[in-house]
């Protein structure tokens, strides 16, 4: 986040923080309330689970600067709303995960055909004079990430017609565990090679 010594933007930097933490815990704890909601309550009343992801990225969009991810992830959000509050199925909930992967596969494989690509464009917030090098390197890894939400995406669509439990452990688990195995994978190399170009 950019440093403003004005100090105009230090009160909705806060707030936007928190908010970014209050919809990070939302999300980590979307899988479990949906598994132990299904159990006690309608689908319908569950889906407020989804209207409340839908507030907190309208938030974020209207009251400080977000990615382009946050329009088609709020209307995902709502699609999945509409879709339980019309049906009344669980499968609406179950296929939110999915539905997040696919905006995001999505935006990253557009970001590649349209360059700067998604990676490239949040290393220049940090290091705006980026080398070919660099640039050459932030594809490389938009495109893991490419396939990384592609496989994601399709093994939670398996955990929709699987027993709840096994929906729930990937999606509210092991999907997470992966993203950040990939994360500290990539901050490995990273290092590595900034290291080798130093060198």
């Amino acid at each position: 986040m950019r440093d403003d010594s004005s100090g105009a933007c230090t009160t909705p930097s806060i707030g936007g923080n928190k908010a970014a933490m209050a919809g990070g815990l939302l999300l980590l704890l979307y899988p479990l309330a949906v598994f132990f909601g299904l159990r006690h309550f309608d689908s319908r009343w569950l889906a407020l689970l989804l209207v409340a992801a839908a507030g907190w990225r309208l938030w974020l969009h209207r009251h400080q600067r977000t990615g382009p991810a946050t329009l088609p992830l709020l209307a995902a959000a709502l699609c999945a709303t509409m879709f339980t509050l019309a049906t009344g199925s669980s499968y609406g909930l179950l296929l939110y995960p999915v539905m997040v992967n696919v905006v995001l596969l999505v935006l990253f494989v557009g970001s590649l055909l349209r360059p700067p690509s998604v990676i490239e464009t949040l290393a220049r917030l940090r290091e705006p004079d980026l080398p070919p090098r660099a640039v050459d390197y932030t594809r490389k890894v938009t495109g893991i990430w490419a396939t990384f939400f592609a496989l994601n995406g399709a093994a939670a669509l398996v955990t929709v017609f699987l027993d709840p439990y096994w929906w729930t452990l990937y999606n509210g688990l092991v999907a997470y565990v992966l993203m950040g195995l990939l994360m500290g994978a990539e901050w490995l190399v990273r290092r590595r090679v900034r290291g080798a170009g130093h060198g």
